[in-house]
């Protein structure tokens, strides 16, 4: 999707802004020269941003205004490494907002609604993000934060919670907790807001089923504001995003160069009005495609696909490459199994090892499960793992998100 006049008046003013701060991206604007752009094609002569970068300007070295103007700050984990400070001024904290609103909206969501929200809060964007985009619809925020899941139904039960928001793990954990005390008739949920994990259809499907509600995709990560930058509307044909807010640029991961719309690539985003920590051609490293035409529902904005993963979350094993996505799919093929697995990589005797668990949805014969999955993971991927099919409930719950791939070999 080509970036429109406006859109590139709004960058202009970016790079102005930038210039004109301690920022990183700044003294690269400065040291290349740049001051202006005139087209599409000086658009794309940008530099990249990508997340080492934002490290390296621990604490605040992000700030592109005021000290003065910055009302609050939020974080990324650091579990890699330092973590990422974004500063937000009050503009971008209501812009933020705004996005959010738009989400619930597009969800069908109305004041009436009482919302249910149970992702973190603090430093982390989640929790705040759900409450704010809330509050600016006039709905009933009920914020829970995570973990606590007897008072999680509790209130859920004795508030007649509408709308909940969570991980998709988490959302599953408490469909599987209302099934095992048997009060689905007790529950007033209609619909799932869902964000902060990539969730296959299988996951999906059980969350929507077991609960009896319609499920929203919400994207989002915490250098672009948090979640609420984007979301599926009723038709589920992609997620709409923000473009008055933000420029969505596909690219090949390897390359970087442009795709057209509707190839799958490399989500890079440039925020148009953010003031606190603005930036340019930010590698996500999520994997999506701009999907072309309009949407059934009338909306003027455009839309992404599903997170199909991320560029970095390739896995090498016995010389070949692959997704967790791909192991998903497979597993799809199968009605005897059900959306939760687990892969751990080992490296013994000289060699890799690859272990995947998985439940069942029901009684059947294991063994003979476990050689039929192993067999089309050869056929599909290039290499035999050793498959291990287990009961339902058997692999971890969480109440944040899951951790499906365990690599132990640089333990």
């Amino acid at each position: 999707m080509k970036i429109n006049e406006k859109q590139l008046e709004l960058v202009n003013r970016q790079i102005t802004r930038l210039r004109n701060s301690s920022h990183f991206y700044g003294q690269w604007l400065k040291d290349g020269g740049i001051e202006h752009l005139d087209s599409e094609e000086d658009f794309c002569r940008l530099p990249f941003s990508e997340k080492k970068d934002l490290r390296e300007a621990y604490p605040l070295g992000l700030m592109a205004c005021e000290e003065e103007k910055i009302v609050r700050i939020h974080s990324s984990s650091g579990t890699t490494g330092l973590p990422v400070i974004i500063p937000y001024t009050a503009k971008d904290v209501d812009d933020w907002g705004e996005m959010f609103r738009r989400c619930y909206e597009f969800a069908g969501c109305t004041s009436r609604d009482r919302i249910q929200i149970t992702p973190g809060y603090g430093l982390w964007t989640a929790g705040i993000g759900f409450q704010n985009g809330c509050e600016k619809l006039g709905a009933m925020a009920i914020p829970m934060g995570p973990g606590n899941t007897e008072k999680q139904l509790q209130m859920m039960q004795d508030l007649k919670s509408t709308v909940l928001c969570s991980t998709s793990s988490y959302a599953l954990l408490l469909a599987e907790e209302i099934e095992k005390r048997k009060i689905r008739d007790k529950i007033h949920l209609k619909k799932g807001v869902i964000g902060s994990e990539r969730w296959g259809e299988k996951m999906r499907t059980r969350i929507s089923e077991e609960l009896g509600i319609e499920l929203y995709d919400i994207y989002g990560l915490t250098e672009i504001y948090g979640p609420g930058i984007g979301i599926n509307c009723k038709y589920n044909t992609g997620m709409h995003y923000w473009d008055d807010y933000l420029y969505l640029e596909i690219i090949d991961p390897v390359t970087g160069e442009n795709l057209p719309d509707g190839e799958w690539g490399e989500i890079v985003i440039t925020t148009l009005v953010k003031e606190g920590a603005p930036l340019i051609r930010f590698r996500t490293h999520d994997l999506s495609r701009i999907i072309p035409g309009e949407c059934p529902c009338g909306s003027k904005f455009p839309r992404i696909d599903v997170i199909s993963g991320r560029s970095d979350d390739m896995i090498k094993i016995k010389g070949v490459n692959f997704f967790p996505k791909q192991l998903e799919e497979i597993l799809a093929m199968f009605p005897e199994l059900s959306s939760e697995y687990q892969i751990r990589i080992s490296h013994l005797d000289g060699r890799d090892t690859i272990r995947i668990y998985i439940e069942a949805s029901g009684r059947y014969d294991f063994k003979q499960l476990q050689g039929r999955v192993a067999e089309t993971v050869r056929s599909r991927i290039g290499f035999t793992p050793l498959v291990y099919v287990v009961e339902l409930g058997f692999l971890p719950r969480s109440e944040k998100k899951t951790k499906r791939v365990i690599d132990e070999r640089y333990a």
